[in-house]
C-alpha cells in the first residue's frame, strides 16, 4: 500500500497584514500681511465702484475618514489538546486495532505496517497532527494479508456517513469522529492538498488500498474516509 507521494505535513498558514492608512491634512501657508494702505482723497458715494469683488471663503480642510471597524475574528471549532494515539475502535464494521506510529520512507511515501502474515496492525503518521487536534490525522491500514485474510482496514468501504470512529490517547481521552464521506483515487492521481492539507477543525483520514488488478497483482487506487470530530 502506498498512499500517494507524501512530503511531510502541509503547515502553511495565512499570515495577515494590516495596512494603516492615514490622511494627511494640508495646511495653508502663512498669512502674508496688509501692506499700510497710503493716504487718499476721500471719494465720493457716486464715484465709488459699483462691482465690489468679494473673495470666496477658503475651502473647509477635509475631516479624516472614520476608522474602519475590524472585521470579527473567526471561530474555529473546538479541538483537543496534542495527545499520541494508542487504539482504533470502529464499532459499525467490527474493528480494534492498536496504533505503531510510522513515519516516511526514503522516497517521500509514507511508511506502512508491515505484514508478516498475521495481520498488521492499523498505524499512525506521526508527521500529522494527532488525532483530536485541529488538522487532518492519517491512519494507514492494509486492506489484505499475505495469509489471505482481510486487512484491518478490508471493510472500510461499508463505513457510511455518521459512523462513529474511536481512538484512545496517551492522556487517557478518546477523540470520537463521525464520517463524512469516502473516496477513490488512482494513485497516480491521489489528490495532496485535499487529503493532507489543513484544516479548520479536527479531523481524521484513514487510508487503504483498492482497486487491485489481478494481472499485475498490485492495488492501483487508495480509498480514503473523511472524518470529523465530534467530542
Amino acid at each position: 500500500m502506498n498512499p500517494g507521494r507524501r512530503e511531510g505535513p502541509l503547515a502553511a498558514t495565512a499570515a495577515g497584514v494590516l495596512l494603516a492608512l492615514s490622511l494627511a491634512g494640508c495646511a495653508a501657508g502663512p498669512a502674508t500681511p496688509d501692506a499700510e494702505a497710503a493716504p487718499s482723497a476721500p471719494v465720493s458715494a457716486s464715484a465709488a465702484p459699483t462691482n465690489t469683488l468679494v473673495p470666496s471663503p477658503a475651502p473647509a480642510a477635509p475631516s479624516p475618514a472614520a476608522p474602519t471597524a475590524a472585521p470579527p475574528a473567526e471561530q474555529l471549532p473546538p479541538v483537543m489538546d496534542a495527545s499520541a494515539p494508542v487504539t482504533l475502535s470502529i464499532p459499525s464494521i467490527g474493528v480494534r486495532s492498536d496504533l505503531i506510529h510510522l513515519g516516511l520512507e526514503d522516497n517521500g511515501s509514507l511508511e506502512v505496517p508491515e505484514d508478516t502474515g498475521d495481520g498488521a496492525p492499523a498505524s499512525w503518521y506521526d508527521g500529522s497532527p494527532t488525532p483530536g487536534e485541529r488538522g487532518p490525522s492519517v491512519l494507514l491500514g492494509h486492506v489484505n494479508s499475505p495469509s489471505g485474510r482481510g486487512g484491518v482496514f478490508a471493510d472500510l468501504r461499508k463505513l457510511t456517513p455518521g459512523a462513529e470512529i474511536n481512538v484512545s490517547r496517551t492522556d487517557g481521552s478518546t477523540a470520537v469522529f463521525t464520517v463524512d464521506r469516502g473516496a477513490l483515487y488512482p494513485k497516480d492521481g491521489f489528490p495532496t492538498l485535499e487529503v493532507y492539507g489543513n484544516t479548520k477543525s479536527a479531523e481524521l483520514r484513514l487510508i487503504t488500498c483498492d482497486g487491485y488488478d489481478p494481472a499485475t497483482g498490485e492495488f492501483d487506487d487508495n480509498y480514503v474516509i473523511y472524518a470529523t470530530l465530534k467530542a
